[in-house]
């Protein structure tokens, strides 16, 4: 596989702490009500401007003073609030070294994105980062994948994206790209089932194995 395209949030890291906890900052700073943690981690790996009107309604005013509250928090300590999934180094590392080209496709602003790639100590295996400019409305995977697939002069059939959402099986699909689901992030095995992964990865080890053609 010439070009292995990886999200960031639910499959290279667990950044559950980080998210949730900037989420609850925004939602109490307006008085909004706070959801409990665990339903808060459907929020990971979504946009916010597509999660935070499930709760304070269609007012795209409200949802933008949402955001900032959110960029506040998580740009001051939320980005560092994360741990490396176990397993994955060495799979990033040892897929890196048998040839392939590497880059993230996420829907985090791309100032986060970068610092947290950048301070992975497997951040080097990675060429590119594909990530939404800050303050932008449009953060959709297709998209962003289309532009790697571009800029590396790779053709749909010799590339493949590996995520824990629909979101990156349908990004990936809409591409024409084979789509490896990955069971130990924040979406469910039913979700990947549901948006017709070509196959789901019980554990990062597996990786290796389910790119060969």
């Amino acid at each position: 596989m010439r070009l292995v395209l990886f999200d960031l949030d639910g499959t290279l890291i667990d950044s559950e702490q980080g998210i949730t906890a900037s989420v609850e900052h925004a939602l109490s700073t307006l008085g909004a009500p706070v959801p409990p943690r665990e339903a808060l981690r459907d929020w990971i790996g979504p946009p916010l401007r597509a999660s935070f009107p499930r709760l304070l309604g269609d007012d795209p005013a409200r949802t933008e003073q949402a955001v900032a509250l959110y960029r506040e928090r998580f740009d001051a300590v939320g980005w560092r609030e994360h741990a490396v999934y176990a397993g994955i180094a060495e799979v990033v590392t040892q897929i890196a070294a048998h040839g392939a080209q590497l880059a993230v496709v996420t829907t985090k602003a791309a100032p986060y994105a970068q610092r947290i790639v950048d301070h992975l100590p497997f951040g080097t295996c990675f060429q590119a980062t594909y990530s939404p400019a800050q303050g932008s409305a449009h953060s959709e995977k297709a998209t962003m994948i289309a532009q790697a697939l571009a800029d590396f002069s790779c053709a749909s059939g010799d590339a493949v994206m590996i995520g824990d959402r629909r979101f990156d099986i349908d990004g990936a699909h809409a591409n024409h790209v084979r789509a490896i689901g990955v069971a130990w992030g924040f979406g469910s095995v039913a979700e990947l089932r549901a948006a017709q992964a070509d196959v789901i990865a019980d554990a990062p080890a597996q990786l290796p194995a389910l790119l060969r053609p």
